[in-house]
């Protein structure tokens, strides 16, 4: 398959005021028939998200982590929840969710449905469960979810330098920037995990990144050749919004590149395409300037 074929274009640059709204070439952002999007549920879900009230103490609100000007996600390594409580993993960029397929880290969470209310009841995040919080802000359980997913499912990035690129504008990547396109679909194998639209394949894999022995995806499916595996993050935004891995252990992209290079860190369960890739200084370069590109614009609520 040629690699303009592989990675479906994306058409991101029109994605506010439509519905559906267009991902790549022929795909659409699923929707549940249960939860269909409309601007009042939207705008009553943009109000929640910012809203401290969500939390048993009143200071924290999903915002307070998941800023918009870093993509929805945060600079600190791992998360910070109600009084200052330290928790063991990144907050995860939320830009194009929608067309996601597994949440959290671990994939604990099917859909958005699922995912956007675990923080209000977990004890170091928000801690109260979801039928509080939506006492406290006066709206029923099941309209607090469906509202709080409706908006996360218009947050979306697009229009990046890649996408200009893809789309016919050939002066939109430096000769640098293709170099690392190149090396991203071969020689670093990046695209093995990181493909299509959203770069990711939405699935997990054992890296040997982190600091220590966060069980991952085995504590959800509970097979231990899932110890240690993690849920692919997506790359756009990527470059704007570090540190990086799930436990944030790693502080910029030469690092990850650097990791990736020397072939992960060995363990027993290391995914078998995780090897030393043996990357010049220059290809280094390289593939770090065009992970770069992939940052885009990021809208929500079909905000221009």
């Amino acid at each position: 398959m040629k690699l303009w074929a592989w990675l479906l274009v994306p058409a991101l640059a029109a994605v506010a005021g439509t519905l559906p709204v267009p991902l790549g070439l022929d795909a659409y952002m699923p929707v549940p028939e249960a939860n269909p999007l409309t601007r009042e549920k939207v705008a009553l879900g943009r109000r929640l998200f910012f809203d401290k009230r969500l939390s048993s103490d009143g200071t924290v609100s999903c915002g307070t982590c998941h800023e918009p000007e870093r993509a929805f996600a945060d600079a600190r390594p791992v998360a910070v929840g109600i009084g200052g409580q330290i928790g063991t993993r990144r907050v995860p960029r939320l830009v194009n969710r929608g067309y996601g397929r597994a949440f959290f880290w671990d994939g604990r969470a099917a859909s958005l449905e699922q995912q956007v209310v675990q923080p209000l009841a977990n004890p170091k995040e928000m801690g109260d469960s979801a039928a509080a919080a939506a006492r406290r802000v006066g709206v029923a359980e099941d309209a607090l979810r469906d509202a709080l997913a409706s908006y996360v499912r218009t947050i979306l990035s697009g229009d990046s330098r890649f996408d200009r690129f893809m789309a016919g504008d050939a002066a939109a990547l430096n000769d640098a920037e293709r170099l690392g396109m190149r090396l991203f679909t071969g020689k670093a194998g990046c695209s093995t995990c990181h493909l299509g639209p959203n770069f990711t394949d939405e699935k997990f894999h054992n890296t040997g990144a982190g600091r220590g022995t966060d069980p991952g995806r085995a504590a959800v499916t509970g097979r231990a050749e899932d110890r240690g595996a993690f849920k692919t993050p997506s790359l756009r935004e990527a470059a704007r919004t570090p540190p990086y891995m799930h436990d944030g252990s790693l502080a910029t992209l030469e690092e990850v590149i650097d990791f990736y290079d020397k072939g992960g860190k060995a363990n027993p369960q290391l995914d078998p395409e995780i090897r030393p890739l043996h990357l010049t200084a220059e290809e280094k370069a390289a593939l770090a300037a065009f992970l770069r590109a992939l940052d885009g614009k990021v809208r929500e609520a079909w905000a221009n």
